[in-house]
């Protein structure tokens, strides 16, 4: 079974970073984009950033400039470094995973909560 493990939220203050983390495990293979949601109190899930397989980059507007998103094929894990974080950016970071190839799976982490103070 497909599973994602979500790793390096918690509390900072505005003007901080932090690294998230997502290893991918258990008969995932062919993996294709992966990325990063967030999701707000009240607020609909909205995209952070993604990573195709061959590296190309998309980003939220509120993000470019503060956030990288980067990736580890042989690890099968994608990372988020978050610096210059602000209250605003304050959500729970969903990891997600398109993979299987012409079959287009899709997995979801179970989310990592990021708060930020002001």
């Amino acid at each position: 079974q497909v599973q994602l493990v979500e790793s390096g939220g918690g509390l900072v203050q505005a003007g901080g970073s932090l690294r998230l983390s997502c290893a991918a495990s258990g008969g995932i293979f062919s993996i294709n984009t992966m990325g990063w949601y967030r999701q707000a109190p009240g607020k609909q899930r909205e995209l952070v950033a993604v990573i195709t397989s061959g590296g190309s980059t998309n980003y939220a507007d509120s993000v470019k400039g503060r956030f990288t998103i980067s990736r580890d094929n042989a690890k099968n894990t994608v990372y988020l470094q978050m610096n210059g974080l602000k209250p605003e950016d304050t959500a729970v970071y969903y990891c997600h995973v398109g993979w299987g190839g012409v079959r287009d799976f899709h997995s979801w982490g179970r989310g990592t909560q990021v708060t930020v103070s002001s």
